[in-house]
């Protein structure tokens, strides 16, 4: 039974790295503009480079502490544009997720085992 569970964490991870593979380029485009606009708002607003990618991924992130806010108005509306960026991110790698979890899925079904149970 425990060789059944390590097949479908091997079938799992096998189907998570491909997808991630298929989407990379767009992921690490997003990423990339993401990064852009923080150094971008770092410049207007003044703030050393740590901060401005601090800035940008807490906000990517939607965690947003507010330790660092934009005052101008550009930031703000870049700001924004990272926030957005940010939840595209989040759903691509969902949905990254859940289709690895279907692959995994969809191949113990077309093998006839039941799925493992417990611990």
């Amino acid at each position: 039974m425990k060789s059944r569970r390590w097949q479908m964490r091997r079938i799992f991870f096998r189907a998570l790295l491909h997808n991630l593979i298929v989407i990379w380029p767009l992921l690490s485009g997003v990423f990339v503009v993401m990064v852009g606009l923080g150094f971008l708002i770092g410049y207007i607003e003044e703030w050393r480079v740590s901060d401005a990618l601090y800035f940008t991924f807490v906000t990517g992130l939607t965690i947003g502490y507010g330790d660092l806010t934009p005052r101008h108005g550009a930031s703000r509306v870049l700001a924004l544009v990272i926030g957005f960026s940010g939840i595209i991110v989040t759903g691509l790698v969902a949905a990254v997720a859940v289709k690895a979890l279907d692959a995994t899925t969809h191949d113990i079904a077309e093998t006839g085992a039941p799925l493992p149970t417990g611990p």
